[in-house]
């Protein structure tokens, strides 16, 4: 088992310097009002990934520390976080330390490794149940009190609470959906009406992939037919010769003299046989080029009717760009509007699909709902169960805290909706169901026979609530056991009879874990295994808390103290002697 066994808590509050020393067992820790014992739950909540408050650095010092260390057994959950994080586990032992500087600023160290303040949290969960006055007012709220409920059921509410679970989301993502749908139904009709008109005027149109890159191409040239003509005629005769002009010298001419000229010596010498081979080369190019020529200056159409409809349609063209080819689309031109009309076409196609996508949801909605308020009954039904066995332990508990005839019970009712729409109807009933059900669940208390149970929060003085939540955090401890439990002033309100029993149940839920109580009952304080006093000095100006293990003679004084507020009374002594041999015998 994991036990907490020794705290240093340096520049806290009050605390200068002092060494807190833990039992196994039962741990109590006592002083006067303002002496700071507080700091000795505020140091174990900063160990366990609690918030920081710089306001909590004693005055003058930079930074306040507080270290622990810890006893795991290899292979516990809590090891086995530590492992995950890094930490190092030496011979058993787990050092934890947490430093608040006076700036705020927070640091963690796990086994030697600096880890996040939230993997502290994470381990807490593994070994530390704290409990205190903000506890007892949390367990009034009847959320608080469903979750307890459901902490105890354990397996038997979690499984139909995960069946259910899944099945409300289902519920809330189509209900959102259809929601959706519905009340931007105007909004999309016109978006669709958008869209026709767009794709109708790109379907009049017809557009072809790269259309406008050949259009611009061809209206170019046929903008500039005649000086093309010309151009070519003229490249022609320098190439192939003028038929008219006899004397005239052109380019297939000379070179083929040129050729013949070094054909005759060719066979003298490979170089110059190469170079005729070239001339030939060149020659069979002109005579190519010129034919080509003859053949432009043919075919070239120089119809201005062909150019005004070449730009008609390039206009046409244009104007889609300029609609629909502007919305930083992959592409130029015409391709930026093909790209449109694709997606546009995609988006119609959902936006007119919605009429069935409406009844498909609706249809969903339903058959959720149905399967819903029957997941809803089965949950039900498992924490009705529960709540008899968690209420039964909790009042046989109660017998042993000095409320022999105390009677706790569960009050489990389904949430009205407030209207039709936000509820499902059960029975006729429209019951509103949430993320963990349509359940109100409710601890009642009689404190006595004949009492009406009342809840907690109305029936219950600030004694019977410290006893309630103390039977319950034991109840707790037989199902869901953790190895520490820290109780600050859980025993508020208590008294005479009924604090020597909660000190009992304290030193018998001691035997089978940690259980540290910070107490102002010297009646619990008895039956603790180790008492720790945390004492204030004043020297001067500067205000110091040390925390002391007290042990004999130091023990009986303390709790004369706390009988009579008489360290030396005889009568507090014999009183304080009595109730250590009580709680020898009884604990």
């Amino acid at each position: 088992m994991s036990v907490l066994e020794e705290m240093r808590i340096r520049s806290l509050g009050v605390i200068d310097d002092a060494v807190v020393e833990l039992s196994p067992g039962f741990t109590a820790v006592t002083g006067e009002t303002g002496a700071g014992k507080t700091m000795v739950v505020t140091s174990l909540g900063l160990l366990l990934g609690g918030r920081a408050d710089p306001a909590l650095v004693r005055v003058g010092a930079k930074a306040a520390v507080v270290e622990g260390r810890i006893t795991v057994s290899p292979g516990d959950a809590a090891a086995l976080r530590a492992e995950e994080a890094g930490a190092e586990i030496e011979d058993g032992a787990l050092i934890v330390s947490r430093t608040v500087s006076a700036e705020g600023r927070s640091r963690a160290h796990l086994g030697g490794r600096s880890v996040p303040v939230g993997v502290l949290a994470e381990l807490a969960d593994e070994l530390v149940a704290v409990h205190g006055q903000t506890d007892q007012q949390g367990l009034l709220k009847p959320a608080r009190q469903r979750q307890a409920l459901d902490r105890y059921a354990g397996a038997a509410v979690d499984a139909p609470h995960a069946t259910y679970a899944t099945a409300y989301r289902r519920l809330r993502a189509v209900v959102t959906e259809l929601d959706e749908l519905t009340t931007r139904a105007r909004e999309r009709a016109q978006e669709a009406d958008l869209l026709r008109f767009g794709l109708d005027e790109v379907a009049a149109v017809e557009p072809l992939p790269g259309e406008d890159t050949e259009l611009a191409a061809e209206a170019e040239r046929l903008g500039h037919a005649e000086a093309l003509a010309s151009a070519a005629a003229l490249a022609h005769a320098a190439l192939a010769g003028d038929p008219e002009d006899q004397e005239g010298v052109d380019a297939t001419t000379v070179v083929a003299a040129a050729g013949q000229s070094l054909d005759a010596v060719r066979a003298h010498d490979p170089a110059l046989a190469a170079l005729a081979d070239r001339i030939g080369e060149i020659s069979i190019l002109l005579a190519d080029v010129g034919g080509e020529l003859a053949g432009y200056a043919d075919q070239l159409d120089a119809d201005p009717l062909r150019l005004a409809a070449v730009e008609e349609r390039r206009a046409g063209l244009t104007a889609l760009v300029r609609k629909y080819g502007r919305d930083g689309r992959d592409g130029q031109g015409i391709a930026s509007v093909l790209a449109w009309a694709e997606e546009g076409a995609s988006r119609l196609t959902e936006l007119e699909g919605d009429d069935d996508r409406i009844g498909e949801l609706t249809a969903e909605r339903d058959a959720l709902r149905g399967e819903l308020s029957v997941l809803g009954q089965e949950l039900t039904d498992a924490r009705t169960e529960a709540a008899a066995r968690f209420a039964a332990a909790v009042t046989e508990e109660l017998a042993s805290l000095a409320m022999p005839h105390a009677r706790v019970s569960f009050a489990i009712r389904q949430t009205e909706a407030p209207d039709e729409a936000s509820g499902i109807d059960v029975g006729g009933r429209s019951v509103l169901y949430g993320p963990s059900g349509a359940d109100e669940v409710e601890l009642l208390l009689a404190p006595h026979p004949g009492a009406q149970p009342r809840p907690i929060a109305k029936g219950a003085s600030g004694g019977e609530l410290s006893r309630v939540m103390l039977a319950v955090e034991v109840v707790f401890a037989g199902s869901d056991p953790v190895p520490t439990y820290l109780f600050d002033e859980v025993d508020a309100g208590v008294g005479g009879k009924a604090a020597v029993e909660v000190g009992r149940r304290l030193a018998k839920l001691a035997r089978s874990a940690q259980v540290v109580v910070v107490t102002h009952l010297p009646q619990v304080a008895a039956f603790a295994d180790r008492q720790l006093l945390v004492e204030k000095t004043v020297d001067g100006s500067v205000t110091r808390s040390g925390v002391t293990v007290l042990e004999g003679e130091d023990r009986v004084r303390e709790l004369s103290r706390m009988l009579a507020g008489q360290e030396d009374s005889e009568t507090a002594r014999a009183h304080a002697e009595e109730l250590l041999e009580t709680a020898r015998v009884d604990g």
